[in-house]
């Protein structure tokens, strides 16, 4: 079977190696002029398959009010006029439910696990190495006490996860030693991993491009998608300024971050999608000790720490109607950019120039509830893998795996339960 996937990040790069491991052709549409070059390209690295809890959570929304107009607030929302962001913040608000996140979350949770358990297999069976992969654990770290009270609470009975006072946090991660004055606590989850994103997509790349039944057309912009009969039957694409071309399907698969909104608009899908701009600086590391082994994230704060090989990745912030939601790839924020060099300079000061650290910006497809799409659409032949938002990373092996499943009429190997829109 010749199976057409739009968009070349860590998303659709991971469907093509499932689909090719299964026997199909897959062809490969990126419009940039290599993989990984969006939403997948600076990330925060960190493979948190523990913890995955989404955004929309009780009191997240009175936070929100409350940052609105700063400049170092870990959530920023910019109200547009715009249908689409209403209607999305309407069923975020629904989703601001400790009910309703700890149902979310299990989805998340289950769909993690079983993605960590698909990258091990690649790892150990087809030697897929060498992207800065390690498997150092991740720790939570909390400023507020009644957050960590609060967190501290929902963990249940899970030899990988450990409650630690401030003491045990330095002692766990030495790094953190120049704020431990203003520790309340902090999680240990042990099975956590970390790796570059950006270099997995180069590597399977590498690794896709050994098949013969695997085709990459980079600098290809699909333009439209072409319905017959409720089928879907060719694809128009641009090269370039000049002419266009027909590119016949006998599946599709959707997996263009926000890319995918306009095209699947254009046949008459709604998909609940809004960019979370987020952002990342790339620090080359002075000193090791200085820098956390295992990932960090700092929960007050949202921030996230993780260390790939010689260099500090920190990614932070969350923009809700930044204005660049139209655009392929997203603009640097100089105020937000300063702001996050300056909080990690003021955890890690020693970790080395932060004036140095390469910026980045990236636009994270997110549902209001924080769940992906994967599966079958409305069109006989058209399949989704979408809005996996800051855990695109964490979860696109597993996502691969139950959508080349489907496609090969073959049940899923998890319940997708809230996991299909």
């Amino acid at each position: 079977m010749r199976v057409a996937i739009i968009g070349g990040g860590v998303i659709g790069l991971t469907t093509a190696y499932a689909l090719i491991n299964k026997g199909h052709s897959v062809d490969l549409f990126e419009q940039e002029s290599d993989v990984g070059q969006a939403t997948s390209f600076a990330n925060g690295g960190q493979l948190s398959y523990r913890y995955v809890s989404p955004l929309a959570d009780a009191g997240v929304p009175l936070q929100a009010l409350g940052w609105m107009f700063k400049t170092d607030a870990p959530l920023r929302f910019r109200p547009r006029m715009s249908l689409h962001q209403w209607h999305w913040c309407w069923r975020f608000l629904l989703a601001c439910r400790n009910s309703v996140n700890q149902r979310n979350g299990a989805h998340l949770l289950r769909l993690a696990l079983y993605s960590q358990s698909i990258l091990h297999d690649w790892q150990q069976h087809h030697g897929l190495t060498d992207f800065s992969w390690r498997a150092n654990g991740k720790m939570v770290i909390y400023r507020n006490s009644a957050n960590f009270r609060h967190a501290a609470n929902k963990i249940k009975a899970d030899p990988l996860q450990q409650i630690l006072d401030p003491k045990a946090c330095v002692a766990a991660e030495p790094s953190l030693a120049h704020i431990a004055s203003q520790l309340a606590g902090g999680i240990f989850s042990a099975g956590d991993e970390v790796g570059d994103c950006q270099l997995f997509c180069q590597r399977l790349l590498r690794r896709l491009q050994q098949n013969p039944h695997f085709t990459l057309h980079v600098g290809q912009r699909i333009t439209e998608i072409k319905v017959e009969k409720g089928q879907v039957r060719a694809l128009k694409m641009a090269d370039g300024q000049f002419a266009t071309e027909q590119f016949d399907v006998d599946q599709l698969v959707v997996a263009a971050g926000m890319g995918s909104l306009g095209l699947l608009n254009s046949v008459g899908i709604k998909v609940p999608l809004y960019p979370l701009k987020g952002y990342s600086l790339t620090l080359p590391v002075a000193d090791l000790s200085q820098v956390p082994d295992t990932n960090v994230t700092d929960y007050d704060r949202k921030i996230v720490y993780a260390r790939l090989d010689q260099q500090l990745r920190v990614a932070a912030m969350v923009d809700i109607g930044a204005g660049d939601s139209g655009n392929h790839k997203a603009k640097l924020d100089a105020g937000r950019i300063a702001s996050l060099r300056q909080q990690a300079q003021a955890s890690f000061p020693d970790a080395g120039d932060f004036q140095q650290a390469t910026p980045w910006a990236g636009l994270r497809p997110a549902t209001p509830e924080g769940t992906p799409i994967i599966g079958a659409s409305a069109i006989k032949n058209l399949w989704l893998n979408l809005g996996h938002g800051s855990l695109g990373f964490t979860l696109a092996c597993g996502s691969a795996q139950v959508l080349a499943n489907l496609i090969n009429n073959e049940a899923s190997p998890i319940p997708l339960i809230g996991l299909q829109g």
